[in-house]
């Protein structure tokens, strides 16, 4: 039977533990409010600048820009958001695995990786791939020139003929509880397929400026707020996904406390009877010596 100070120490790590793990908690909770504030704070305008990209790209040549030119797939691009850190379940992983799946998926095509998070850098820098760009995480207060920047990189890596498309794969917020790993396409550009019936709209504009000029002020803005939005949901997915681990480590830690001190008690009593009974043997022992 375990020593009775072997176990309380026990309780006492797990304790600390369990502390850690809920300051850990309320820390991904406050990160994960900062970053949905961001993200309805910006809705309104990425809503508009989308619909008003599917609006006008449905009534131009595809050639107007570069960023909607279709070419033959020769090469392919991949851009991998994780997170920097682990102690948020299987978030990281289910990314990583979804991702290995496409490059498995795609076979001898050639596939350029572009890793956003050190954990999925690492993950296939250990299986011999070697990233074309690969940058940190970008936290919930970083400038919007930052996020600017890297979608720049990622058009610049597109339009260079590098890559004939770029896919994302990230960890969709679906809410609190659910994030699920999720593939979209980023490049070329491509107007949303219509859902139902929609208000009648003409069929012929008359643009001022150009199409040429307005395109190349607006798709690169929505391709920015495309990307500003990607991070921003692949942030809030995290810190979900380490405030529901945290929360079940905690209470895993009290289940163990609670195993630890029922432990405990069973052998301070058990002490306490053996020593009963070595005195009642010794005072028995005492009596019939008088006798």
């Amino acid at each position: 039977m375990q020593n009775l100070r072997a176990i309380r120490r026990k309780i006492k790590g797990v304790s600390n533990l369990r502390k850690i793990m809920q300051a850990m908690k309320m820390v991904a909770a406050a990160r994960l409010r900062r970053v949905q504030d961001r993200v309805l704070s910006g809705k309104p305008y990425t809503d508009r600048i989308r619909n008003l990209v599917n609006r006008l790209a449905r009534h131009l040549p595809r050639a107007e820009h570069p960023l909607l030119v279709r070419r033959p797939i020769q090469r392919r691009g991949l851009v991998v958001v994780t997170g920097d850190k682990g102690l948020c379940g299987a978030y990281n992983s289910n990314i990583i695995r979804t991702a290995q799946a496409l490059l498995d998926q795609n076979g001898e095509d050639p596939t350029e990786l572009f890793i956003i998070g050190k954990k999925a850098y690492d993950y296939f820098q250990r299986r011999g791939y070697r990233p074309t760009h690969w940058r940190s995480q970008l936290p919930a207060t970083a400038a919007f020139s930052e996020f600017r920047s890297v979608a720049r990189r990622i058009a610049d890596w597109f339009l260079s003929g590098q890559v004939d498309e770029v896919r994302v794969v990230y960890g969709e917020f679906v809410n609190v509880l659910v994030q699920r790993p999720r593939v979209i396409a980023l490049l070329p550009i491509a107007p949303e397929k219509d859902e139902g019936p929609k208000p009648a709209e003409p069929t012929d504009y008359i643009f001022e400026p150009a199409p040429a000029e307005l395109l190349s002020i607006l798709l690169p803005k929505y391709l920015e707020h495309q990307v500003y939005h990607i991070l921003l949901e692949s942030l809030a997915s995290e810190n979900a996904a380490r405030m529901n681990a945290m929360t079940q480590a905690a209470e895993n830690a009290e289940e163990m406390i609670k195993q630890l001190t029922l432990q405990a008690n069973k052998i301070r009593q058990w002490t306490i009877t053996k020593e009963l009974l070595e005195i009642a043997t010794a005072v028995e022992a005492m009596r019939k010596a008088r006798d």
